[in-house]
């Protein structure tokens, strides 16, 4: 677990057979801590929600020593004295959260938004660095333990290596490998990754102690079997802190692991408390994050590839060049006015950085460098992948593929689809979408509803009872209502509340194809933007076809129309949203709010006129306190619009 077995590998291996044959024996005796458990688990045909006890919260970033001497005076000014700091090297792999009960590992889960993430505990049980059970004398009843989970750069090579034998696609970097086996529904294949792990705090520290600080909890940790960086030092002061943070800068290449930086927090637990958090970033901590590494060479070409929401995102194809030693082919340009205010041209010398160690990115072009006249940029009208229209509204930065059905969309488009804001067919999730996709049975969302159990039996371990419920999800979800299908067909723009107005103003998707500009923009809410982005879809052929095979497979493309005598209370206000209300969903809410004449709105200002707080409301409670905006609860909500 520590990285420092005291058995040979073989003898390890000889007396795992042995254990193997005696669980076989006596089954009764299988532990949930036995080394057995961590590969084999049935896979799970979608992760179940993982519920932090104490949000994972984010950190603030510094990216050099003045911005840590920011943070330093910050801290003390709000503590009232001097403190100390503990610096960490910050891992570049993927946050998770271990709970014990009772001394054995019971749940894990993935960071997630930090208040929810996935729990993927059969996954976690093959990361061999990971304990199964917390050893020692103090073990508390609960015990949640967070850290990274990582890939080693020489099992990333080993890993990539096999991958290209067996003629598959390498992957970018150790982090991206690292979290794509957390997240693989059969554990098998997590296993495979040859994962590792290092922890670096408590969730529920009161559960250990309510003294001492962080350099006292890694202290525990290591004691309780957990694998700890070794790389931790304490930090009198914030110069200390510093000189950490340039040494590991120069020395990163060192270690078998990637880091992009390091941790910095108060050491000692009563001040961290004292300090608190402002949004979702702790006062007591900062991220410092080490400098892009960059290098020049040649501009090949600039190609387009149209992303799976329909941009047209310019790459650049670079002469090979190595840069913090991972050679770079590839590197993005953004879109077309970055390329045009950089003065970016084909066959440019041109300086690339890895941002955040990870993506390449092509900042600009070495002039002095430059021979010739090498001719501007210009994005194609057309879209590469399938010829359709390309929509740039005035002001946008991207251009984008107007064609619903374009092949380089439909994987991101049915899952959307699919999705609780819109037709909600549940079965239909990134797994089931990704394999109707690559098996090509479905190409466009309507698809979706030509699917039949023949078709479903092609994908790998789906039995009969799930294709009978997937088709009666498929069937089901026909009825829906036009709103809820406007909001599925992805249109530009067009969410839920949107999705709503047009819905109710005009009743039928036949009557919302032949509406011209002037009649979309009459709608409450809908501007000159939203109503060519609406006008600019129906217009193209290949989307009014896919609306008329919808039709034909029984899909409802009608709603009732809005009644124009609304109550005068309601007419024109504005509403936000925040928290989880009990009795309904956010998307139920809006179209109450909506039918009832009102508008919701994203962010708490001013012109807010309520604010409907669930459980749980966040920054925009607050914000509607301070603003002396009207906040409702639920009940509140319903009586206003009855």
């Amino acid at each position: 677990m520590l990285d420092n077995p005291r058995v040979p590998d073989a003898e390890y291996d000889q007396l795992l057979r042995e254990l193997v044959d005696l669980e076989t024996r006596y089954p009764e005796f299988v532990t949930p801590d036995s080394p057995t458990q961590r590969v084999g688990s049935a896979p799970s045909e979608k992760f179940a929600p993982y519920v932090h006890s104490r949000p994972m919260l984010s950190l603030s970033n510094a990216f050099d020593a003045e911005e840590l001497r920011a943070f330093d005076a910050r801290v003390r000014k709000l503590a009232g004295k001097e403190v100390a700091y503990v610096a960490e090297l910050k891992i570049d792999g993927l946050a998770i959260s271990l709970q014990y009960e009772n001394g054995v590992l019971a749940r894990g889960g993935t960071r997630g938004d930090g208040r929810t993430g996935e729990e993927v505990t059969p996954n976690l049980r093959t990361v061999a660095s990971i304990p199964l059970r917390v050893r020692g004398k103090r073990v508390p009843e609960v015990l949640e333990v967070r850290g990274e989970v990582y890939l080693k750069k020489s099992d990333f090579q080993v890993l990539n290596a096999a991958r290209e034998r067996a003629d598959l696609t390498p992957f970018a970097n150790p982090r991206n490998a690292a979290a794509g086996g957390v997240r693989q529904l059969d554990p098998k294949l997590t296993a495979q990754r040859k994962l590792s792990f290092f922890s670096y705090s408590i969730g529920n520290v009161d559960a250990v102690s309510s003294t001492g600080g962080q350099f006292e909890a890694l202290e525990f940790l290591r004691d309780a079997g957990f694998p700890v960086n070794p790389n931790v030092t304490k930090c009198p002061t914030i110069e200390d802190v510093i000189a950490f943070c340039a040494r590991w800068e120069e020395c990163r290449d060192e270690l078998d692991y990637e880091i992009d930086g390091v941790v910095v927090k108060v050491n000692d637990f009563a001040t961290q408390d004292r300090l608190g958090a402002v949004g979702k970033d702790p006062r007591w901590a900062t991220a410092y994050k080490f400098k892009a590494r960059e290098a020049t060479t040649k501009l090949l070409d600039i190609v387009i590839t149209v992303g799976r929401t329909g941009t047209l995102n310019p790459n650049a194809v670079l002469e090979p060049v190595q840069i913090g030693g991972v050679t770079v082919r590839n590197a993005t340009l953004h879109n077309e006015e970055y390329i045009r205010a950089n003065d970016i041209r084909v066959g440019d010398i041109v300086t690339v950085v890895r941002a955040g160690d990870v993506i390449p990115r092509v900042v600009g072009p070495v002039l002095s460098e430059r021979k010739g006249k090498p001719r501007l940029f210009t994005m194609p009208d057309r879209c590469p992948v399938c010829g359709s229209a390309i929509d740039h509204p005035e002001g946008e930065a991207m251009s984008r593929c107007t064609n619903a059905a374009c092949p380089a969309q439909v994987l991101e488009r049915i899952k959307h689809f699919a999705s609780r804001v819109a037709m909600y067919i549940e079965g239909v999730g990134d797994v089931m979408s990704a394999q109707l996709t690559e098996l090509g049975l479905v190409k466009d969302i309507s698809d979706i509803y030509a699917l039949n159990a023949r078709d479903l039996e092609r994908i790998p371990r789906t039995g009969k009872k799930t294709i009978a419920n997937l088709l009666r999800n498929i069937e089901d979800s026909k009825n829906r209502g036009m709103a809820r299908l406007l909001s599925g067909l992805g249109i530009r723009f067009v969410g839920t509340q949107t999705a709503q107005i047009l819905s109710a103003d005009f009743g039928s998707v036949e009557a919302l194809e032949d509406a011209s500009l002037e009649e979309l923009i009459q709608s409450e809410g809908i501007g000159p933007e939203v109503g060519k982005s609406v006008h600019l879809f129906f217009a193209q052929t290949a989307n009014r076809k896919m609306i008329e095979r919808l039709a034909r497979a029984g899909v409802l493309m009608t709603a009732p129309k809005r009644v124009k005598a609304i109550a005068a209370a309601l007419l024109g206000k504005t509403f936000v949203l925040t928290g989880t209300l009990e009795g309904l969903t956010r998307e139920e809410a809006t179209e109450m709010i909506v039918n009832a004449g009102g508008k919701v709105t994203g962010s708490v200002s001013k012109k807010t006129d309520y604010v409907v707080a669930g459980d749980d409301p966040g920054s925009k409670y607050t914000k509607a306190q301070q603003l002396g905006i009207q906040i409702l609860d639920e009940s509140g909500l319903r009586r206003l619009c009855s």
